[in-house]
């Protein structure tokens, strides 16, 4: 996983509308980067539904939202318009960005073991440096602790 003080790993892949976004696009901002599993999930649908509530206040204080997860454009985009979502969404299919990060791998739930994405969120500055990590993240509330960490 990459740590606090680290930049952030370079990428470019799309989002839910088909658009090449890198990572250099952030550059100069302000910006939480959250991976989650999978859309139309009970955790994601509320950690997306929370960002949400509360994207007036990111705007508010120049900060940029992005949602990072292994599905396809397509169901981003279908996410996006059931949710509500104004922020941007990122289709990292062949995990690239959830490797680069240190997001992707193996998972147990129930007894079961498999690969996927661990809830997490990265808090990065205008420099591009990450300066708080949230390694497995509870969805609830999540929204609100990122807003308060930006603005102390």
């Amino acid at each position: 996983m990459v740590e606090e003080g680290d930049t952030v790993p370079k990428f470019a892949v799309n989002d839910s509308n088909g658009n090449k976004v890198k990572s250099t696009d952030f550059k100069g901002k302000k910006h939480v980067i959250y991976f989650y599993p999978k859309d139309f999930t009970p955790g994601c649908s509320t950690q997306a539904d929370e960002f949400s509530t509360e994207y007036k206040k990111f705007q508010d204080n120049n900060i940029e939202i992005i949602g990072i997860s292994p599905d396809d454009v397509d169901s981003h985009k279908k996410f996006c318009t059931k949710m509500g979502i104004k922020y941007v969404l990122l289709s990292d299919t062949e995990k690239e960005i959830s490797n680069a990060f240190g997001v992707w791998g193996m998972k147990k739930f129930m007894g079961r073991e498999y690969m996927g994405v661990t809830r997490s969120s990265f808090l990065v500055n205008e420099k591009g440096k990450i300066f708080k990590i949230y390694p497995k993240v509870k969805p609830a509330g999540h929204a609100k602790q990122v807003l308060e960490d930006f603005t102390k």
